[in-house]
């Protein structure tokens, strides 16, 4: 299937887990190693922001990293998340009319096809969804289809000292323990596919 209509299944499938989001949230603990769920949404539009900038200049301009920072969330966090997610998903597919276009992405210092991108955008995207979703202890079902593309584009994002960097989106990648691809995914990705929130322990009273 097209990579582009995967790209805005992908966004779909994580819409209804961003809009659960309530401003209580935010604080939560995340599987990012520390970020809360603040840091971690704050993230997720800014990368939203960035790729859309970026495949709407498509050939004509190079969009500068400065454009992917992390952006507030002001008074309504599921509505920023959310908007900020169909944007990227909007410019996408309105690309997706000039399959030759390339996009300039600043974090690789490199001019690559538009597919390429919407396949990073796509693992960024499923990836952050069930970040989300696991922090606020819903899950995530996706469709077959869907993780056999994220899981191809994860074998594919590169190992290095940069996942130990402060800020890098994918911790080094952990042993998978088992055979299921979207957990494999995972693990590529330095998620543990077992993760749970470790919640305060309440102090007893006397």
């Amino acid at each position: 299937m097209d990579i582009i209509e995967l790209h805005r299944r992908a966004v779909a499938s994580v819409a209804p887990v961003l809009t659960r989001v309530r401003p209580v949230d935010l604080g939560l603990p995340t599987p990012c190693a520390g970020w809360d769920l603040r840091a971690l949404l704050e993230h997720m539009t800014g990368q939203d922001h960035g790729f859309a900038a970026a495949v709407r200049a498509g050939n004509e301009t190079d969009i500068d990293i400065d454009a992917f920072a992390p952006r507030s969330l002001g008074d309504d966090p599921a509505a920023a998340a959310t908007a900020s997610s169909a944007a990227a998903g909007a410019a996408f597919a309105e690309a997706a009319t000039d399959p030759a276009r390339t996009v300039w992405l600043a974090e690789f210092q490199s001019r690559l096809p538009l597919g390429q991108v919407a396949g990073f955008h796509l693992i960024d995207t499923l990836v952050h969804g069930w970040d989300v979703a696991v922090t606020l202890g819903l899950a995530v079902d996706y469709d077959d289809d869907l993780v056999a593309a994220g899981l191809t584009v994860a074998e594919q994002v590169p190992t290095g000292g940069f996942r130990e960097q402060p800020g890098s989106p994918f911790a080094p990648a952990l042993e998978a323990t088992g055979s299921d691809p979207w957990e494999r995914a995972l693990t590529l990705l330095g998620r543990d596919p077992h993760w749970t929130p470790t919640r305060p322990t309440a102090t007893p009273t006397r």
